[in-house]
């Protein structure tokens, strides 16, 4: 594909901004269409970033011939009908973390993946982020060995809104959204199956009908082990904080910030072309579409999450 690739965004929310922003550093990609709730504040959003189809109706993109990929920031609860929906119309396609919120769910995206041959790629951003990469590189060098990682992700949203403070059309989930990045970073990194996983959940709240709190444990097959401790009741600090003990050093990321066991600073701002970790996907999924290639966090390559996530909620 020697032309502008022409994509689609689908929900125009705190993460598909995200993308617009992330996009418009990369060269030879064109937003032309953007899918939104209400029309009004899609039409805001479309304004902002120069895009010239606004619609609340994901058929219209699809319907277009000279869209190539769509990009869906929508809720959890659409992402597998959906995607599905994009690849038989013959488009590529990423899906925002998570692939779906069921196992059998991924699993009829992969399928339809496997009979369009089209790319399929999840947003798994944690792969991308300049401060986990250097941590993997690390590793593929065989200069770390993870022991533990020991993981907080910590929220606090005693209601039911998103990341700009405004009410959302559906409910999150620390299992099946929050919990997908570090399970699949942790497979990722440790390049072994999980073989123990074990989980335990708090009170459910009684308006969003949810678990607020939730601990996980797993071990994979080569001797690492995972703590991770989710929490919507947190006041503060806010985020998602990795610390990697392994057998030469210790490493603490904080998004892509990224310090030793002793709060040293490791530059890794050379690590990649860009700092952001959603520009860095973006960047993958176009170029394996140019590349006809599978792309790093395929839905094929993340399905080992989502049966660990499956095997997870057998314990909730």
């Amino acid at each position: 594909m020697s032309r502008s690739i022409k994509v689609a965004l689908a929900g125009a929310g705190a993460f598909g901004c995200k993308h617009l922003d992330g996009i418009a550093r990369i060269d030879d990609v064109e937003v032309v269409a953007l899918v939104g709730r209400t029309q009004e504040k899609t039409a805001a959003v479309a304004q902002k970033y120069g895009i010239e189809q606004v619609t609340t109706e994901l058929n219209d993109v699809l319907l277009r011939d000279d869209i190539d990929a769509v990009i869906l920031c929508t809720p959890t609860q659409m992402h597998a009908s959906q995607a599905i929906a994009c690849m038989e119309a013959g488009k590529h396609v990423e899906i925002e973390i998570p692939l779906a919120d069921s196992l059998a769910d991924a699993e009829r995206v992969l399928q339809t993946q496997e009979a369009t041959g089209k790319v399929a790629m999840v947003g798994h951003t944690r792969r991308f982020n300049p401060s986990h990469q250097w941590v993997r590189q690390r590793i593929k060098k065989g200069e770390f060995a993870i022991q533990q990682m020991d993981v907080q992700t910590y929220f606090f949203r005693r209601k039911n809104i998103n990341a700009k403070g405004e009410p959302r059309s559906w409910t999150d989930h620390l299992l099946w959204h929050h919990a997908a990045h570090t399970v699949d970073l942790f497979q990722y990194q440790c390049d072994s199956p999980v073989v123990q996983a074990h989980a335990i959940q708090g009170p459910i709240h009684p308006e969003l009908g949810i678990a607020m709190d939730m601990s996980i444990q797993l071990k994979c097959e080569n001797g690492a082990i995972l703590t991770l401790s989710l929490s919507f009741n947190n006041d503060g600090p806010l985020g998602t904080f990795f610390r990697y003990i392994g057998d030469s050093g210790t490493y603490i990321a904080r998004y892509d910030d990224l310090v030793t066991g002793r709060d040293e600073v490791v530059d890794v701002s050379n690590v990649d072309i860009s700092m952001d970790g959603i520009e860095l996907q973006d960047r993958e999924f176009f170029a394996a579409i140019r590349e006809q290639r599978e792309p790093n966090s395929s839905v094929a390559s993340v399905m080992p999450c989502y049966q660990t996530l499956h095997q997870l909620e057998q314990f909730l």
